[in-house]
């Protein structure tokens, strides 16, 4: 078994970066730095083999001195073999710091163990969804939109969304997000829902705005959802 340690990922990640993505990803993630400018999917193929070694001993001393190398955490999480009890110390050191949304969304993409342990992963998210901190809200948010947007969990996503205090922007997005994703799958119980919450007019309006986006929504019903538009006092 071959061990992958610091210094072999540093210089995999600096043979791989490409000023051109560098600067395009800097400017989706403006304040994020140091960002080396690696490609997803090169990212991914670094990720699979960290977990095919000893992943655990990988984490433990994993260095966060790029973004890169923060999102190589997620990933390896998430393509290694384990369960949630397995993982949970690592995933409890990884969530904090997640400082943007390209991390997030990509490493949740990846955590997949919802589909494994659906109510033990649900459980375990809860103290992340009322966080103080952005990013550990929405990487909750967009678990639940990505794992439970289904027939048993559909209306506790939907309590959950509309419990979400924290007014951070990319909260608010990932809130809206998961609406849309929603009403996208369950369209009569989450419009339902759209006549009956908390959220505030800018994430409510944005959910509205993201349900018109999908190519999935037909013309008619995007008409009726404008319609539903708060107006700004």
């Amino acid at each position: 078994m071959r061990t992958y340690d610091n210094t072999w990922i540093r210089e995999r990640l600096e043979q791989l970066r490409e000023p051109d993505y560098q600067a395009f990803a800097s400017g989706l993630l403006p304040g994020i730095e140091p960002i080396l400018g690696v490609r997803l999917p090169e990212l991914r193929k670094i990720a699979k083999k960290l977990a095919k070694d000893n992943w655990q001993e990988y984490l433990e001393q994993a260095q966060d001195d790029s973004m890169e190398e923060i999102m190589l955490q997620g990933m390896t999480l998430g393509y290694a073999p384990g369960t949630l009890q397995e993982k949970e110390i690592f995933l409890r050191k990884f969530i904090p710091k997640i400082d943007n949304w390209s991390v997030c969304d990509s490493c949740c993409a990846t955590i997949k163990l919802a589909k494994e342990q659906p109510e033990e992963m649900w459980e375990f998210l809860q103290e992340y969804l009322h966080s103080e901190k952005e990013f550990e809200v929405r990487f909750a948010l967009v678990q639940f939109l990505n794992y439970y947007v289904n027939q048993e969990y559909l209306i506790r996503v939907l309590q959950e969304i509309d419990s979400v205090s924290n007014k951070a922007y990319y909260v608010q997005m990932a809130q809206a997000w998961a609406v849309s994703i929603c009403y996208r799958e369950f369209p009569r119980e989450t419009e339902t829902f759209l006549k009956q919450n908390h959220l505030d007019d800018f994430t409510y309006n944005k959910a509205l705005q993201k349900i018109t986006e999908s190519q999935k929504v037909s013309k008619e019903e995007k008409a009726y959802i404008r319609s539903m538009k708060r107006k700004s006092m």
